[in-house]
């Protein structure tokens, strides 16, 4: 009965996160316009959302006991199965709808030989190339071959690499300060997003929390320290002054990323401070853990929309 609620539970969380995302991107197009595609953000953030919880499903069974990371890679199966899916129809409609802009045709009217060049013979094309790539080996090896210890750092790269493949064209493709920041900062926060949404996916009991929060809480500590350092460099980088943050498209959502990111520093530190230490003394419901980890990964998916209407604002 249980089981079948939390199945019930995600479901519904999943349709949430859905439309989270949607609105999330509809937000950050209007933040950016006329300076991005509704189009683009939208799938980019789709994109982003199915890589980083592929990741996260990578990382979960890590941060459990060794006797019980068989179970949790087990109940990860089917959800990875599902991102990778996910990842790769989203990454090929971005590559199509990137070819039929730049070659100033309608979709519809996009021909195979013209995407094809596009894919092949443009940065943009090469990076959404490996993207498609990385996603087409991580579906055919999580449906193919039994889960392991060792396929999961597989996957888990994989993962990192369609994160990273991202960050070879895009504002900070002059810049190897900036490139390598946005590449700290895009890898930790795709750790803590996805490790949060792992978590949510695959945990269904108060035990289960009490011996992988805490682990999860050290891990989301280092990451946000690398998503800052590195999005404080970044942001540097791609700004010529301080008055950009509010007279261009895309200062206006750095901006709101930034406040949205200041929203989930506080609410991770208020989770670590009084969640954590009840979670770990048994005194939380699995129920209860799940709806605060929920409420957590609404505003992450927030903060991954505008940060995919950012790599798309131009």
């Amino acid at each position: 009965m249980g089981g079948a609620a939390s199945h019930v539970t995600r479901r519904a969380a999943l349709a949430g996160g859905a439309l989270v995302v949607a609105l999330a991107s509809i937000a950050a197009w209007a933040l950016a316009y006329p300076q991005s595609s509704l189009t683009v953000t939208l799938i980019r953030a789709v994109a982003d959302c199915a890589v980083v919880i592929c990741l996260g499903l990578a990382v979960v069974p890590m941060l459990d006991d060794d006797r019980y990371r068989k179970e949790l890679m087990g109940r990860g199966t089917a959800p990875l199965s599902a991102a990778g899916a996910v990842w790769l129809v989203s990454e090929l409609g971005r590559l199509i709808v990137a070819a039929a802009q730049a070659a100033a045709v309608p979709v519809t009217g996009l021909g195979v030989q013209t995407t094809l060049d596009f894919a092949l013979h443009t940065a943009v094309g090469r990076a959404g190339t490996l993207d498609i790539a990385a996603a087409a080996v991580l579906c055919t090896v999580t449906i193919a071959a039994p889960r392991t210890a060792p396929l999961n750092l597989v996957v888990a790269g994989l993962a990192a690499v369609g994160l990273v493949a991202r960050l070879i064209t895009g504002h900070f493709f002059d810049s190897a300060l900036g490139g390598l920041a946005l590449a700290v900062h895009s890898l930790a926060a795709g750790l803590w997003c996805g490790a949060l949404a792992g978590l949510v996916l695959t945990v269904d009991h108060r035990g289960q929390w009490a011996r992988v929060l805490p682990r999860f809480s050290q891990l989301s500590l280092w990451c946000v320290l690398a998503l800052l350092i590195g999005g404080t460099v970044g942001a540097v980088d791609a700004l010529e002054s301080p008055a950009e943050l509010y007279t261009t498209g895309y200062g206006r959502l750095l901006a709101a990323k930034i406040a949205v990111a200041a929203v989930l520093v506080l609410l991770g530190w208020r989770n670590r401070t009084i969640w954590l230490p009840a979670a770990q003394a048994h005194r939380t419901t699995a129920v209860v853990s799940r709806s605060r980890s929920l409420v957590e990964l609404a505003v992450m998916a927030v903060a991954l929309a505008f940060a995919a209407g950012l790599a798309v604002t131009g």
